[in-house]
């Protein structure tokens, strides 16, 4: 449970103002139909993170405890730098409106998902805790989470959102993980 938990929170605090949720409002102020794109971005989410969560339950297999705990360790700091830094989104990133609102929503949070924080971060999840189902079933959970209500409430999210604060607070999370990970956190777990 501990691994849902921690998968859903940090990942929901890495997705605000994320290029993720920047292509949540965008489809949304496109095609103002919010099911179709919720479905899309569930599908797509889990799609994404449940490869990038057997990537991180098959590198456990490959890597000792110790070599592991200092991999995990650096890259939830790296997390905590990189968070900090705002992404850039262009609407070439939504370029697939041909195709319909649930189709283009799929494949644009799919793609866009590739290589961006929530994925790393799922990845590292999923080493850390060796429990692939509650990771992406959080780590889902935490994208839906922050991108249902931008999908839903668009605009009127946006304005009020303290986008800097949420970010200090999702990259301290992510220095925490670095730093227990570091000091050995998750020793029972095997590393």
């Amino acid at each position: 449970m501990e691994a849902f938990l921690i998968s859903t929170g940090t990942v929901a605090f890495a997705e605000i103002g994320d290029k993720t949720q920047l292509l949540a409002f965008l489809l949304a102020a496109k095609f103002r139909k919010p099911w179709p794109i919720i479905w899309g971005i569930l599908v797509a989410t889990l799609a994404n993170h449940a490869l990038a969560g057997a990537l991180g339950t098959w590198l456990t297999s490959l890597l000792s405890p110790e070599i592991l705990r200092w991999l995990l360790g650096f890259s939830f700091i790296a997390m905590a730098v990189w968070i900090l830094v705002p992404d850039q989104f262009s609407e070439n990133d939504a370029k697939l409106v041909r195709y319909g609102v649930f189709a283009t929503t799929l494949i644009a949070f799919f793609l866009a998902e590739m290589g961006d924080k929530t994925q790393v971060a799922t990845v590292a999840l999923a080493a850390q805790y060796q429990s692939f189902f509650y990771v992406v079933a959080g780590t889902t959970l935490g994208m839906l989470l922050v991108n249902a209500p931008a999908v839903v409430f668009g605009d009127r999210i946006a304005r009020r959102l303290p986008v800097r604060w949420v970010r200090a607070v999702a990259s301290a999370l992510f220095a925490i993980l670095g730093i227990a990970a570091l000091l050995g956190a998750g020793e029972s777990l095997g590393f």
